[in-house]
C-alpha cells in the first residue's frame, strides 16, 4: 500500500490567504483536527465527511477545534442521516468534555444522538487506527500549556512514518523522533514568502523514504539559502516549510 497525505490547509490561526487553517487527512479516512473551515477545506478532496473514520486532537486551540460540531452536524444530517459509519475520536483526558460543550453552544440539543451514538471516544496514548493501514504514538510538545499541546508519530503498514508536531515550538521530543520519521509536519512559526503560493495545498504519495531537510524561522527568512529548484519541491505543512527531494514518480 502507498500512503496518502492531502494537506487541505498550512495556514494558521489568521488563515492566510489561500492557505486556510492547518489540516491534513491520510488515505481519506483519517483527520487530524478540526479548524473552524473543515467542511469547506475537505471540499479540496474527494473525501466525504462520512468517511472519516479516526479524528486526531492536537490541542484545544480553536483553529484546531471549533470545526467539530460542523462536521458531526453534517455528518448527522447530510453525509450519514442513518448513522452507519463509526467515528473514533483520539484525545487527551478531558477532551470530551471540550468537544461537547463546543456542540452544546454551537447547537444546542442538535447533537447529542451524535456525541452519544456511533462515536468511540480513546484516551490512549498510542495503538492502530483501525479499518486504516495507520498506527500512532502522542507525545508531548512544546506549546500554549492551557491547550494541552501533543503531536503524532503516525506509521504506516509500509513503513513510511509521519511526524505530525501540533503547533510546537522548538522541543528536545520532537528533535529525538524526527531522525526516524520520514516526513516530519512542524508546525511552528516560519514564512518563505512567495514560494508557499507556489507549493501550497498539494498531494503525495510516499514510495519510499525521503531525506527531510528542516527550515528553521531564521533560514526561512532567507530565501537565498534554499536549493534551486530543479529537483526540489517545498513541502507546506502549517506554519513551518520544509524541503525535501523528489522524483517524478514520487510526487502525484
Amino acid at each position: 500500500f502507498v500512503a496518502r497525505i492531502d494537506f487541505l490547509g498550512t495556514g494558521n490561526a489568521f488563515s492566510p490567504p489561500g492557505r486556510m487553517h492547518a489540516l491534513i487527512l491520510l488515505d481519506g479516512h483519517v483527520l487530524v483536527d478540526t479548524p473552524p473551515t473543515v467542511l469547506f477545506q475537505r471540499q479540496r478532496t474527494e473525501a466525504s465527511p462520512a468517511d472519516i473514520e479516526h479524528l486526531l486532537f492536537t490541542h484545544w486551540h480553536a483553529d484546531h477545534t471549533f470545526g467539530f460540531p460542523f462536521l458531526l452536524l453534517e455528518r448527522q444530517h447530510v453525509s450519514d442521516p442513518d448513522s452507519t459509519r463509526a467515528l473514533s475520536v483520539h484525545l487527551r483526558p478531558g477532551g470530551r468534555d471540550i468537544l461537547g460543550l463546543l456542540c452544546r453552544m454551537g447547537f444546542p440539543g442538535s447533537l447529542d444522538a451524535a456525541l452519544e451514538g456511533r462515536m468511540n471516544w480513546s484516551e490512549s496514548e498510542s495503538g492502530e487506527l483501525v479499518g486504516t493501514e495507520w498506527s500512532f504514538e502522542r507525545f508531548p510538545v512544546c506549546h500554549t500549556p492551557e491547550t494541552d499541546p501533543h503531536g503524532y508519530e503516525l506509521v504506516h503498514s509500509s513503513g513510511f512514518r509521519l511526524l505530525h508536531c501540533g503547533d510546537s515550538g522548538p522541543c528536545d521530543e520532537i528533535e529525538q523522533r524526527a531522525a526516524n520519521a520520514i516526513e516530519a509536519v512542524n508546525l511552528v512559526a516560519g514564512v518563505l514568502g512567495r514560494r508557499i503560493e507556489r507549493y501550497k495545498s498539494r498531494t503525495y504519495r510516499s514510495e519510499r523514504a525521503r531525506q527531510v531537510v528542516p527550515l528553521g524561522a531564521q533560514q526561512a527568512e532567507d530565501d537565498s539559502r534554499l536549493p534551486a529548484d530543479d529537483g526540489i519541491e517545498i513541502l507546506v505543512a502549517d506554519h513551518l516549510v520544509r524541503v525535501q527531494r523528489f522524483n517524478k514518480n514520487s510526487c502525484l
